[in-house]
């Protein structure tokens, strides 16, 4: 056995966390960085922005509902059959198919790139689900915070690595062999997919379960939809879990909606789009040794103080959004957003773990991902409509401020 395979087996924390560094990937290079610039100025060129915004918002926003619909019943299923693994896989595999996909697109082909990106969206929140679950199955709970922001920080690297590449290639095709910057992002869209894929093989070998055995799926089907039934009712009676998932839903609205439209958002304000794209990086950079400082944050102090700090970062963020005239402040609004943006996210994954129910961590991990995933339909939406309707792209992000204030008020109830 290599000396590397050693590694990963050795450490099924390791196995774990180098998921996030596999499908991050996606979400920066594609979801947060290029596909949004690439629509606007290559497969909708001519169309005005107001609506490619509206298009954007739509076609995140429906990914998400989908996942909205089935996230807490697979979960469900998952734990009853013993195949988070195998969910996993699934929805992995769609994501890394249509991500490659999204290379063969031509210019003008707005169309087939939403259809495409959209299913990539449905494939990466998918995954998650089960992803985040088996956090239980590598950590115990005293080492939840620092495990889940250290999975964030691989996340926060890998996908800052492979995106620093993407961004060399488009600002100098020619150095690469490329005829210009846009063979660049469509090369950029395959090597997302090599790569999501490449690096979701150690979770895959060496993630142990530890899960009953599988009764089929026509019987776990059967058997999830009663559970979930139950589930249901103990979300309403465990009060902590309730106030929690309405707290997150609410605050990660806001987190997810930044994620996905600041580069419209940049555009729309006419920022260079090269600028936009290393603003970015900036933000992957920063976020992986921050996300591990949240993590000890985590450990002394409890994660929900933790999560204040980040949501009262982020209400300056989008205060200061809404007034900025250069792109030096998007520079600086983007290293600001990557101190917290990992540490919200593992704080949250890591507080809830702590409020579930042993041995039901894929069905309540559904329900979490299912409102994270709900909050980012209202967000894009929001943003959406309110730019369509008003025209103004300041005042959409403006209306962002009220989901993290709402977040928060609820947050504080969260013992």
């Amino acid at each position: 056995m290599s000396l590397s395979r050693s590694l990963w087996k050795r450490s099924p924390v390791l196995s774990w966390a180098a998921y996030d560094w596999a499908n991050s990937a996606f979400a920066t290079t594609v979801m947060a960085g290029f596909f949004p610039l690439f629509f606007k100025q290559y497969w909708a060129a001519g169309l005005e922005s107001s609506t490619t915004t509206f298009m954007l918002g739509s076609i995140n926003a429906l990914a998400s509902l989908l996942i909205v619909c089935f996230a807490p019943l697979l979960g469900v299923v998952a734990d009853k059959g013993g195949s988070r693994k195998r969910f996993l896989l699934y929805f992995a595999l769609m994501g890394i198919v249509m991500t490659g996909a999204l290379s063969l697109v031509e210019q003008g082909g707005w169309v087939p790139a939403l259809i495409l990106y959209g299913l990539a969206v449905v494939g990466f929140l998918g995954s998650n689900i089960f992803y985040d679950a088996l956090l239980l199955n590598v950590a115990q709970e005293r080492e939840f915070d620092y495990v889940s922001a250290l999975g964030f920080a691989f996340g926060y690297l890998g996908g800052g690595l492979l995106f620093a590449l993407n961004v060399l290639m488009t600002l100098h095709p020619d150095f690469f062999g490329l005829p210009d910057a846009a063979a660049a992002v469509r090369l950029s869209f395959l090597l997302v997919a090599l790569w999501w894929g490449l690096f979701s093989v150690p979770l895959l070998l060496y993630v142990d379960e530890r899960a009953p055995p599988s009764l089929g799926l026509r019987e776990n089907i059967r058997s999830g939809i009663a559970q979930l039934r139950s589930t249901l009712g103990e979300v309403k009676a465990l009060r902590q879990v309730a106030l929690f998932l309405l707290a997150y839903w609410l605050y990660i609205d806001g987190v997810d909606t930044i994620v996905r439209m600041a580069v419209d958002y940049g555009l729309a304000l006419g920022f260079a789009s090269n600028s936009l794209i290393l603003a970015l990086l900036i933000t992957q950079f920063v976020g992986f040794p921050a996300a591990l400082l949240f993590g000890h944050l985590g450990e002394r102090y409890g994660p929900r103080k933790g999560i204040l700090l980040a949501i009262a970062v982020y209400l300056l963020v989008v205060f200061w959004a809404y007034r900025m005239e250069s792109e030096w402040e998007f520079y600086l609004l983007a290293l600001i957003i990557g101190l917290v943006q990992g540490g919200v996210q593992s704080l949250s994954r890591s507080f809830y773990a702590r409020l579930i129910p042993a041995g039901k961590a894929g069905e309540f991990f559904g329900f979490y991902n299912m409102l994270g995933k709900f909050a980012a339909i209202l967000g894009p939406l929001l943003m959406g409509g309110v730019s369509l309707l008003t025209g103004s792209p300041r005042l959409s992000i403006l209306s962002v401020a009220l989901l993290f204030i709402a977040g928060a008020l609820v947050l504080l109830r969260v013992d």
